[in-house]
């Protein structure tokens, strides 16, 4: 009897694993494809505004911004370690703190999302994508 426990117990337990593994697999697909640049535009924008959140947390640091116009944007970073390496951390800015963000927005007009290249807060500027600031 004990053997029969024994392996109608690893055989849930392996089911369960291999559906486990089938939805962490099948959920990092959007994040996946979020990250990068194919979802964004070519050119650059200049986007002003004020600092709503700051988040640091992982996959990568993400403002809330809203603009002049009241429109609330989000804005994504670098991963961490880049965004760190610019400068920017989570004390190098506050809620309130007026900001001006250089970078790609959302190829869909209906997202207000744009990941930036350059954020400039207090004069200061911190360049997440160096090699990628296209300026006029």
């Amino acid at each position: 009897m004990p053997a029969v426990m024994t392996d109608n117990y690893l055989s849930r337990r392996r089911m369960v694993l291999l559906s486990a593994g089938i939805v962490l697999a099948g959920s990092s697909q959007p994040a996946s494809a979020h990250h990068g640049w194919s979802w964004a535009e070519d050119a650059q924008t200049e986007l002003k505004g004020t600092i709503r959140s700051i988040s640091m947390a992982p996959p990568h640091p993400s403002l809330q911004v809203t603009a002049a116009d009241g429109v609330l944007w989000q804005i994504d970073l670098g991963n961490p370690n880049q965004t760190e390496r610019s400068g920017f951390t989570a004390t190098s800015a506050k809620p309130g703190d007026a900001i001006v963000i250089l970078g790609n927005r959302h190829l869909d007009k209906t997202k207000m999302q744009m990941k930036a290249v350059r954020i400039t807060i207090a004069g200061k500027n911190y360049d997440l994508y160096p090699e990628r600031i296209r300026t006029n």
